[in-house]
C-alpha cells in the first residue's frame, strides 16, 4: 500500500504509533543511565494540518482530533500526557493546526544527557528536518538508507537505544524489510528496543509477517494491533500494528488499562478492537471488543 505520511499525519494509526513511543520513552527515562533514539524513516518531523494533503484526507479528525477532544479518565490522561502535551504544545490556541511527528515527540520528551539520530533518505524532506533541529545540539540528521541505517547506526555508545522502523510502505515487501532489519539490528545490538510499524489492510501478509517474527524465538517481545473496524473490506486501512522487541516489563499492564478507551474513541465501525499478543517465548493473548 502507499502510505504518504502528509496525507496521513495524525490519524488512528499515528495516534497508536505515538502514544506507544511516548510510553517507551517516559519508561526508559526512569533510568539514569542515558540512551539514544533512531528513528529510520523520520519524515519532515512536523505536518501542517491546514494544509492541502492533510485537508484531502481530513484523517486527523477521526484520530488525535477525536483523542483531544475525549473526556479520558483520570488514569489514562496522565498515561498519554506526555504525548498529548506535545500536541498542545504545538496549538497553543487550542485549535488543531499542526501535528508532530515522531521526530518532535522524540527530541520534547528525551532529557539533556540523551541523543536522538533522525534519518531521512528523501533530500528535500531531509533539509526540512535540518531546518528543524538547526540549533538543537542533541539531534543529528542523516540521509542514509533506513535498512542500512538500522545495522550502521548500531551498536549505539550510550549502549542503551529504542530504534523506531515506521517505513512509508510505498514499494510492495517492506514486511520482509522489516524483519530483515530487525535480524540485522539484533546481532548488532541484542539488547535495543526495537519498535516496527505497519498498517493493515489484507490480514493473510500481516499474519505471515507475525509468524515470521515469532519464528525468530525472541525472549521479549510483543505484537499490539489496533482495528478501527472490522477488516472485511481489504481495500481499506482497518488498522495498524507495532511489533516491539524488548518491551518495557511495564507495557502491557499499561496497555490493558488504556487500549479499551482509546479504541472506543477511535472506532470507525463495527468489528472495531485491539489485540495484544506476546510472541516470544511465553505467549499470552488478549482481545477486546
Amino acid at each position: 500500500m502507499n502510505y504518504r505520511h502528509a496525507y496521513h499525519a495524525g490519524n488512528f494509526a499515528d495516534v497508536i504509533k505515538h502514544a506507544v513511543l511516548s510510553l517507551v520513552l517516559e519508561y526508559m527515562k526512569q533510568k539514569p543511565a542515558p540512551f539514544r533514539v533512531i528513528d529510520t524513516h523520520a519524515g519532515i518531523g512536523l505536518y501542517d494540518l491546514t494544509a492541502i494533503e492533510a485537508h484531502k484526507t481530513g484523517e486527523w479528525r477521526d484520530g488525535i482530533g477525536r483523542l483531544m477532544r475525549a473526556d479520558l479518565t483520570p488514569e489514562n490522561r496522565a498515561v498519554l500526557a506526555p504525548y498529548l502535551d506535545c500536541v498542545r504544545a504545538l496549538n497553543p490556541q487550542g485549535e488543531m493546526l499542526r501535528y508532530p511527528g515522531s521526530p518532535i515527540i522524540a527530541s520534547d520528551l528525551i532529557r539533556r544527557e540523551d541523543r536522538l539520530i533522525l534519518n531521512e533518505l528523501h533530500p528535500e524532506d531531509r533539509l526540512t528536518l535540518e531546518d528543524l533541529f538547526a540549533r538543537d545540539r542533541q539531534v543529528k540528521v542523516m540521509g542514509l538508507d533506513a535498512w542500512t541505517a538500522v545495522k550502521s547506526l548500531l551498536p549505539p555508545p550510550e549502549r542503551r537505544a529504542v530504534v523506531l522502523v515506521d517505513p512509508s510502505f510505498e514499494v510492495p515487501g517492506e514486511l520482509d524489510r522489516l524483519i530483515k532489519a530487525l535480524q540485522q539490528g539484533l546481532r548488532r545490538f541484542a539488547a535495543g528496543t526495537f519498535l516496527l510499524w505497519y498498517p493493515i489492510k489484507e490480514r493473510r501478509p500481516v499474519d505471515e509477517f507475525r509468524r515470521r517474527i515469532t519464528e525468530l524465538e525472541l525472549p521479549r517481545v510483543v505484537a499490539l494491533e489496533v482495528m478501527i473496524r472490522d477488516g472485511a473490506d481489504e481495500t481499506r486501512l482497518n488498522g495498524a500494528g507495532l511489533v516491539i522487541v524488548n518491551a518495557p516489563f511495564t507495557l502491557g499492564g499499561i496497555l490493558q488499562g488504556l487500549m479499551p478507551e482509546l479504541v472506543k474513541i477511535l472506532a470507525q465501525g463495527a468489528g472495531a478492537h485491539f489485540n495484544y499478543d506476546d510472541l516470544g517465548n511465553d505467549r499470552v493473548r488478549v482481545r477486546q471488543k
